[in-house]
C-alpha cells in the first residue's frame, strides 16, 4: 500500500477548502482516506493552514510521500525541516 499525503477538496464550487489527508494512492482524490492531518484554506493563505505536526511527522517517518502542494505547505510550516533533522 503506497500512502500519499495529499489534499482532498471539500469546499463549494468557486470556494475551495481542502483537508490534508494520508490516503492510499489508489483511492479517489475525494474518496476514502486513512487519517486527516490538517486543513488548508487557499483564501487565507499557507500561513493559516492548520497541520497536526505530530501526525504529519508520523506519516513521513512511515514513508508516506507528500504531493507537491502538500510538500510546499509543509516546508513553509517547518514540518519538512523537523523531519529532516530527525533522520
Amino acid at each position: 500500500m503506497a500512502v500519499k499525503i495529499r489534499l482532498t477538496k471539500i469546499g463549494r464550487h468557486k470556494d475551495p477548502f481542502y483537508r490534508i489527508v494520508a490516503a492510499d494512492s489508489r483511492y479517489a482524490r475525494d474518496g476514502r482516506y486513512i487519517e486527516q492531518i490538517g486543513y488548508f484554506d487557499p483564501d487565507k493563505g499557507v500561513e493559516n493552514a492548520v497541520i497536526n505536526e505530530e501526525l504529519a511527522l508520523k506519516w513521513l517517518e512511515k514513508g508516506a510521500q507528500p504531493s507537491d502542494t502538500v510538500k510546499s505547505i509543509f516546508s513553509k510550516k517547518g514540518v519538512i525541516a523537523k523531519h529532516a533533522s530527525k533522520k
